[in-house]
């Protein structure tokens, strides 16, 4: 057995939102001895190489190949998976086609995550969805929670917080415009808002404004 079997899985988790890299923290808590997670910034390199960069779409646009494109050139994970919606056919196959090792739906369980995130380390092409009949598990955490908003609608508000119009946040989140218009009306409920400019105000006094600089090796123990 190499010492990359032994040692746990060094794994860079790349995403804008603090409370969404400290929700997949504590889903690995309990796997100590098989992954260590090391956070980073996009465009900032870390200290030592990493085995795996999980870049979290939340908030992103994933439409544009561009970002995904340059964590794979930069050489600082040996592989990059993508975790997001378990339900985006088309964007999972851009992302393999991008360079990514792996696709892992944020439903599935942290026991799952982790073997998913083993698995792509070892092979590439790797897809990992919810068994059937197992349910949505708790995807981490996400700006809004607290406030009743689902994942879903959290990312459509993240994106209205950054000025999207409904047409960009369909293109970039591979939902139908009535979708998202249906997230909307449910969203802006909870929000307790009746327009844009009052559901961005409400974004960002509530957690929705991308977070940058990220920390380095966030895990130390």
């Amino acid at each position: 057995m190499s010492d990359a079997d032994r040692r746990p899985l060094r794994v860079a988790l790349i995403d804008d939102y603090e409370i969404v890299v400290q929700g997949l923290a504590r889903m690995f808590a309990s796997y100590r001895d098989r992954v260590r997670l090391v956070e980073l910034d996009v465009e900032a390199p870390v200290g030592q190489p990493v085995d795996v960069a999980l870049v979290d779409t939340f908030g992103q646009d994933r439409a544009d190949d561009t970002a995904l494109q340059k964590i794979v050139a930069n050489g600082l994970a040996e592989t990059v998976v993508v975790y997001g919606w378990s339900d985006e056919d088309d964007f999972i196959e851009r992302s393999l086609a991008a360079g990514a090792a792996g696709y892992l739906a944020k439903s599935l369980p942290a026991g799952q995550l982790v073997a998913g995130l083993e698995r792509a380390y070892r092979e590439r092409g790797v897809v990992v969805r919810p068994e059937a009949g197992t349910g949505i598990a708790d995807p981490g955490d996400w700006p809004g929670r607290d406030e009743g908003l689902t994942p879903r609608e959290s990312e459509v508000v993240a994106l209205i917080t950054l000025g999207r119009s409904n047409q960009e946040v369909a293109a970039e989140t591979f939902l139908s415009i009535n979708s998202v218009k249906s997230y909307i009306r449910t969203a802006y409920r909870k929000m307790g808002v009746q327009t844009r400019s009052q559901a961005v105000l409400w974004g960002l006094n509530h957690g929705f404004g991308p977070e940058r600089p990220h920390r380095a090796d966030a895990d130390r123990t």
